[in-house]
Protein backbone atom coordinates (compact mmCIF):
# COMPACT_ATOMS: atom_id res chain seq x y z
CA UNK A 1 0.00 0.00 0.00
CA UNK A 2 1.67 3.02 -0.96
CA UNK A 3 -1.62 5.50 -1.03
CA UNK A 4 -1.28 8.62 1.27
CA UNK A 5 -3.04 6.36 4.12
CA UNK A 6 0.92 5.10 4.39
CA UNK A 7 1.90 8.72 6.27
CA UNK A 8 4.57 7.55 8.95
CA UNK A 9 7.57 9.42 7.40
CA UNK A 10 5.65 11.49 5.43
CA UNK A 11 6.37 15.72 5.55
CA UNK A 12 3.96 18.72 5.01
CA UNK A 13 1.40 17.88 7.33
CA UNK A 14 2.67 20.34 10.24
CA UNK A 15 3.09 19.22 13.65
CA UNK A 16 1.53 17.13 15.99
CA UNK A 17 0.16 18.90 18.80
CA UNK A 18 -1.68 16.30 21.62
CA UNK A 19 -5.19 17.53 23.11
CA UNK A 20 -4.22 18.29 26.32
CA UNK A 21 -6.90 16.10 29.05
CA UNK A 22 -8.42 14.30 25.66
CA UNK A 23 -11.74 12.36 26.23
CA UNK A 24 -11.65 9.00 25.09
CA UNK A 25 -14.54 10.35 22.73
CA UNK A 26 -15.65 13.72 21.73
CA UNK A 27 -19.13 12.40 20.75
CA UNK A 28 -21.39 9.77 21.81
CA UNK A 29 -21.31 8.44 18.27
CA UNK A 30 -17.67 7.53 18.22
CA UNK A 31 -18.22 5.48 21.21
CA UNK A 32 -21.11 3.70 18.96
CA UNK A 33 -18.65 3.17 16.03
CA UNK A 34 -15.80 1.60 18.65
CA UNK A 35 -18.71 -1.08 19.43
CA UNK A 36 -19.80 -1.48 15.81
CA UNK A 37 -15.92 -2.39 15.42
CA UNK A 38 -15.75 -4.82 18.77
CA UNK A 39 -19.47 -6.27 17.29
CA UNK A 40 -18.69 -6.71 13.98
CA UNK A 41 -14.89 -8.32 13.77
CA UNK A 42 -15.68 -10.39 17.49
CA UNK A 43 -18.55 -12.32 15.71
CA UNK A 44 -15.97 -13.06 12.88
CA UNK A 45 -17.81 -10.50 9.95
CA UNK A 46 -14.76 -9.51 8.73
CA UNK A 47 -10.83 -9.64 10.25
CA UNK A 48 -8.66 -6.77 11.67
CA UNK A 49 -6.60 -6.54 8.08
CA UNK A 50 -9.45 -6.60 6.04
CA UNK A 51 -10.90 -3.54 8.61
CA UNK A 52 -7.47 -1.72 7.84
CA UNK A 53 -7.84 -2.81 4.49
CA UNK A 54 -11.29 -0.92 4.08
CA UNK A 55 -9.59 2.47 5.45
CA UNK A 56 -6.84 2.27 2.59
CA UNK A 57 -9.59 2.09 -0.06
CA UNK A 58 -10.83 5.05 1.13
CA UNK A 59 -10.68 8.07 -1.71
CA UNK A 60 -7.46 10.00 -0.54
CA UNK A 61 -9.64 13.74 -0.39
CA UNK A 62 -12.02 11.43 1.91
CA UNK A 63 -9.61 9.91 4.13
CA UNK A 64 -7.22 12.98 4.69
CA UNK A 65 -10.67 15.28 5.98
CA UNK A 66 -12.25 12.31 7.79
CA UNK A 67 -11.57 12.03 11.82
CA UNK A 68 -10.43 8.34 13.62
CA UNK A 69 -13.70 7.15 13.82
CA UNK A 70 -15.09 8.69 10.25
CA UNK A 71 -12.68 6.40 9.31
CA UNK A 72 -13.70 3.14 11.35
CA UNK A 73 -16.63 3.56 10.07
CA UNK A 74 -16.55 3.84 6.48
CA UNK A 75 -14.60 0.17 6.49
CA UNK A 76 -17.16 -0.62 8.75
CA UNK A 77 -19.92 0.17 5.97
CA UNK A 78 -17.34 -1.10 3.26
CA UNK A 79 -16.54 -4.42 4.27
CA UNK A 80 -20.34 -5.36 5.78
CA UNK A 81 -21.26 -4.56 1.99
CA UNK A 82 -18.21 -6.58 -0.10
CA UNK A 83 -19.68 -9.27 2.64
CA UNK A 84 -22.98 -9.19 1.47
CA UNK A 85 -24.30 -8.25 4.74
CA UNK A 86 -25.73 -4.80 3.88
CA UNK A 87 -26.57 -2.55 0.63
CA UNK A 88 -25.67 0.86 0.55
CA UNK A 89 -29.40 1.34 -0.56
CA UNK A 90 -30.03 -0.35 2.85
CA UNK A 91 -27.60 1.91 4.97
CA UNK A 92 -29.52 5.06 3.21
CA UNK A 93 -32.84 4.31 3.79
CA UNK A 94 -31.79 3.50 7.57
CA UNK A 95 -30.23 6.59 7.65
CA UNK A 96 -33.43 8.66 6.42
CA UNK A 97 -35.27 6.64 9.16
CA UNK A 98 -32.90 7.91 12.09
CA UNK A 99 -32.68 11.70 10.35
CA UNK A 100 -36.55 11.33 10.62
CA UNK A 101 -36.92 9.82 13.93
CA UNK A 102 -33.71 10.61 16.05
CA UNK A 103 -35.27 8.73 18.76
CA UNK A 104 -35.82 5.52 16.85
CA UNK A 105 -34.87 2.46 19.06
CA UNK A 106 -32.58 0.08 16.85
CA UNK A 107 -33.69 -3.94 17.57
CA UNK A 108 -31.32 -5.25 19.49
CA UNK A 109 -30.37 -9.00 19.08
CA UNK A 110 -29.92 -12.21 21.35
CA UNK A 111 -26.33 -12.28 22.68
CA UNK A 112 -24.22 -14.63 21.27
CA UNK A 113 -21.67 -17.52 23.08
CA UNK A 114 -19.01 -16.07 24.85
CA UNK A 115 -15.04 -15.73 22.90
CA UNK A 116 -12.15 -15.01 23.64
CA UNK A 117 -11.14 -11.96 21.77
CA UNK A 118 -8.14 -9.60 21.57
CA UNK A 119 -7.77 -6.28 22.43
CA UNK A 120 -8.96 -5.00 18.62
CA UNK A 121 -12.19 -7.31 19.32
CA UNK A 122 -10.66 -10.13 16.92
CA UNK A 123 -11.22 -13.97 17.94
CA UNK A 124 -8.27 -15.61 19.68
CA UNK A 125 -7.22 -18.77 18.42
CA UNK A 126 -3.61 -20.69 19.19
CA UNK A 127 -1.26 -19.83 15.93
CA UNK A 128 1.40 -23.24 15.54
CA UNK A 129 4.61 -22.74 16.49
CA UNK A 130 7.33 -21.78 13.87
CA UNK A 131 11.11 -21.87 13.86
CA UNK A 132 12.64 -18.21 13.48
CA UNK A 133 14.67 -17.32 10.68
CA UNK A 134 16.68 -14.68 12.37
CA UNK A 135 17.75 -14.68 15.69
CA UNK A 136 18.42 -11.38 18.05
CA UNK A 137 21.36 -9.18 16.98
CA UNK A 138 21.68 -10.57 13.41
CA UNK A 139 21.50 -7.44 11.27
CA UNK A 140 18.70 -7.78 8.61
CA UNK A 141 17.64 -5.62 5.75
CA UNK A 142 14.19 -5.04 4.77
CA UNK A 143 13.11 -5.82 1.20
CA UNK A 144 12.32 -3.35 -0.66
CA UNK A 145 7.92 -4.31 -2.12
CA UNK A 146 5.28 -2.25 -3.21
CA UNK A 147 2.78 -4.88 -2.94
CA UNK A 148 -0.70 -3.56 -4.57
CA UNK A 149 -2.81 -4.23 -1.60
CA UNK A 150 -2.76 -4.71 2.22
CA UNK A 151 0.99 -4.04 4.15
CA UNK A 152 2.02 -3.65 7.18
CA UNK A 153 5.78 -2.65 6.14
CA UNK A 154 5.35 1.19 6.08
CA UNK A 155 7.55 2.77 3.05
CA UNK A 156 10.02 4.76 4.66
CA UNK A 157 11.72 1.44 6.07
CA UNK A 158 11.68 -0.47 3.10
CA UNK A 159 15.32 -1.34 1.83
CA UNK A 160 16.75 -0.05 4.93
CA UNK A 161 19.12 -1.90 7.02
CA UNK A 162 17.96 -2.62 10.77
CA UNK A 163 18.52 -5.49 13.54
CA UNK A 164 16.64 -7.68 15.16
CA UNK A 165 16.09 -6.75 18.72
CA UNK A 166 12.60 -9.06 19.80
CA UNK A 167 11.50 -12.16 18.73
CA UNK A 168 7.52 -12.44 19.42
CA UNK A 169 6.54 -15.06 17.89
CA UNK A 170 4.00 -15.88 14.91
CA UNK A 171 1.31 -13.98 14.22
CA UNK A 172 -1.25 -14.04 10.93
CA UNK A 173 0.26 -11.94 7.69
CA UNK A 174 -1.92 -9.10 7.14
CA UNK A 175 -0.62 -9.20 3.70
CA UNK A 176 -2.97 -12.53 3.06
CA UNK A 177 -5.28 -12.39 5.94
CA UNK A 178 -6.75 -8.82 4.70
CA UNK A 179 -7.97 -10.07 1.02
CA UNK A 180 -8.67 -13.65 2.56
CA UNK A 181 -6.12 -15.11 1.11
CA UNK A 182 -5.27 -17.43 4.18
CA UNK A 183 -3.72 -16.83 7.53
CA UNK A 184 -0.74 -17.40 6.47
CA UNK A 185 1.30 -17.50 10.14
CA UNK A 186 4.71 -16.26 10.37
CA UNK A 187 7.45 -15.24 12.99
CA UNK A 188 7.24 -10.86 13.54
CA UNK A 189 10.39 -9.33 15.01
CA UNK A 190 11.22 -6.03 16.68
CA UNK A 191 13.72 -4.61 14.74
CA UNK A 192 15.72 -1.35 15.57
CA UNK A 193 16.44 1.00 12.79
CA UNK A 194 19.72 3.79 13.11
CA UNK A 195 17.13 7.36 12.77
CA UNK A 196 19.60 8.25 10.19
CA UNK A 197 19.32 5.50 8.05
CA UNK A 198 16.33 6.30 7.57
CA UNK A 199 15.91 10.08 6.99
CA UNK A 200 19.73 10.90 6.47
CA UNK A 201 21.82 13.29 8.10
CA UNK A 202 18.03 15.27 9.10
CA UNK A 203 17.63 12.87 11.54
CA UNK A 204 18.63 13.73 15.07
CA UNK A 205 21.56 11.65 16.32
CA UNK A 206 21.59 8.96 18.65
CA UNK A 207 18.52 8.34 18.23
CA UNK A 208 16.40 4.76 17.47
CA UNK A 209 13.41 3.58 16.06
CA UNK A 210 11.99 -0.41 16.69
CA UNK A 211 9.14 -1.12 14.43
CA UNK A 212 7.39 -4.99 14.37
CA UNK A 213 8.15 -6.82 11.04
CA UNK A 214 6.94 -10.17 9.43
CA UNK A 215 9.60 -12.20 8.18
CA UNK A 216 8.73 -12.10 4.67
CA UNK A 217 9.47 -8.35 4.92
CA UNK A 218 13.31 -9.20 5.86
CA UNK A 219 16.27 -10.31 4.17
CA UNK A 220 19.95 -11.00 5.53
CA UNK A 221 22.10 -7.54 5.51
CA UNK A 222 24.60 -8.64 3.07
CA UNK A 223 28.20 -9.21 4.33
Amino acid sequence: MNGVHDMGGMHGFGPVVPEVNEPAFHAAWEGHVLALQRLTIGQDLFNLDAFRLGIEQMDPAHYLRSSYYERWLTTIETNLIEAGLLTRAELDAKTDLLRDQPDAVPTRPDSGPVVNHDAYGAQVHPLPDIAPRFAVGDAVLTRNIHPPGHTRIPRYVRAKPGVIHLIHGPEIFPDTNAHGQGEHPQPVYSVRFEAQDLWGASAEPLQSLFIDLWESYLEPAPE
